[in-house]
C-alpha cells in the first residue's frame, strides 16, 4: 500500500537527471526506491520507523553477496526446531490457518539460529510471505473469507509462498561497487550531511482520519521481530500493536513536519517529495514549503492508479502523484 513501483521509471529519470553519487531515501516502506538508487549506483542511506522494511533493505540494498542456500531454505521450511507455538496461540483463529500459524513459528525456531544476511533474506521472505497470502495485504480486519476470490496467493500454504519469495529475493541481491547504510529510526535523528539526493515518500495525511501504518500492518512488524519488544494490544480483535506517533500521519501537523523535514535536509543537493493529490496538504503549499529551503522547485504531475489489494479485482483509486524536486539556484 502506497508502494512507489509503478513510479519507478519517472523517479529513474528524475534522479538520473540531478546526478551524484550519494543518496538518502528517508521512509524507505517497500525497499523499492533504494533499490532502485543502489541499480543507478548511488551509495544508499535507507531508513524507516518501522522494522520490517529496516530489514527488507538490508537484505536487498546493504546485502551485496549473500543468498539464502537451498540447505538453510529446506532447514526453515523443514521440522521445528524446539517447541515454541508463540504466533499458534496468540493469533488462534486469526489471519491463516492453523497449518501456516504452525509454519511461521517453526520458521522462526530456525532463523532464531541464523545471524547476519542470511536472517535478513529470510524474515524479508517471512514477512513477504504473511502479506501475499493475507487478502489486500493489511491486517485491520479477521474475516478473510470476505475477500475469498480464489485466487493463487490465498490458496498457496504459508511454506510453499515462503520458498518462493526467497526465491525473489536472492534474485535481487548484486554488488554496485559502493557500501550502503540501514538505519531504522525517526527522520529528525538521520545525520544531515549534504547528500546528492535526498529521497522523502512520508505517509500521506489525509483530509480525514489518520494514515497509521501500525493499524494496517501490526503483523509483519511483529512478525519481523517474533513480537519481541513489541506491545500487542490483546483486548482488540486484531491483536493490534499499540500505535506509533508520526507527525506525517496526521492533518493538524503536516505542514510542520514536511517544513522540519526540509530545513533537516537543507544542505542536500536536492530534496525529492512523492506525494499525492488525495492527501493534505495540497501542491501549492508544498511548494511553499519547499521553496523556504530551496528557492528553485519543479512540480512534476503523474497520472497514478493505487491499489488496495493484490488482485485483478481490486478496488483502485486514480489519483494525480506529485514529485516535487526542490534544488539550489
Amino acid at each position: 500500500m502506497g508502494s512507489k513501483y509503478r513510479l519507478l521509471p519517472q523517479l529513474a529519470a528524475t534522479f538520473d537527471r540531478l546526478g551524484g553519487t550519494t543518496a538518502v531515501d528517508a521512509f524507505s516502506g517497500s525497499g523499492v526506491v533504494s533499490y532502485l538508487l543502489k541499480a543507478q549506483g548511488f551509495d544508499v542511506v535507507s531508513n524507516d520507523f518501522l522494522g520490517f522494511p529496516t530489514v527488507i533493505a538490508r537484505a536487498t540494498v546493504a546485502n551485496s553477496h549473500v543468498h539464502l542456500t537451498d540447505d538453510l531454505v529446506d532447514a526453515i521450511c523443514g521440522p521445528a526446531a524446539d517447541d515454541r507455538d508463540f504466533i499458534q496461540s496468540t493469533f488462534d483463529g486469526l489471519y491463516f490457518t492453523r497449518e501456516d500459524r504452525a509454519f511461521l513459528d517453526a520458521a522462526w525456531s530456525h532463523i532464531d539460529l541464523l545471524t547476519g544476511p542470511e536472517r535478513d533474506l529470510a524474515i524479508s521472505a517471512l514477512v513477504l510471505s504473511a502479506a501475499r497470502k493475507q487478502p489486500r495485504g493489511v491486517f485491520t480486519f479477521t474475516d478473510a473469507t470476505r475477500y475469498a476470490d480464489g485466487r493463487r496467493d490465498l490458496r498457496m500454504p504459508l511454506r510453499e509462498h515462503f520458498r518462493e519469495r526467497v526465491a525473489a529475493y536472492n534474485a535481487t541481491v548484486f554488488d554496485n561497487g559502493t557500501r550502503h547504510t540501514v538505519v531504522n529510526g525517526d527522520v529528525f535523528d538521520l545525520p544531515t550531511g549534504a547528500p546528492d539526493i535526498v529521497y522523502l515518500d512520508p505517509p500521506y495525511a489525509p483530509p480525514r482520519d489518520d494514515n497509521d501504518y501500525i493499524k494496517r500492518y501490526h503483523f509483519l512488524e511483529g512478525l519481523s521481530v517474533y513480537w519481541r519488544g513489541q506491545t500487542i494490544m490483546h483486548e482488540t480483535k486484531t491483536k493490534k500493536l499499540a500505535k506509533r506517533f508520526t507527525p506525517f500521519a496526521y492533518k493538524r501537523t503536516i505542514d510542520d513536519a514536511l517544513l522540519r523535514t526540509f530545513e533537516h535536509f537543507r544542505d542536500a543537493g536536492a530534496i525529492v517529495l512523492s506525494y499525492s493529490s488525495n492527501a493534505v496538504p495540497d501542491a501549492a503549499r508544498i511548494v511553499e514549503l519547499l521553496a523556504s529551503v530551496k528557492p528553485e522547485v519543479e512540480t512534476i504531475e503523474i497520472g497514478h492508479t493505487y491499489s488496495f489489494g493484490t488482485h485483478a479485482a481490486a478496488a483502485r483509486r486514480s489519483v494525480n502523484e506529485y514529485l516535487f524536486v526542490g534544488r539550489d539556484a
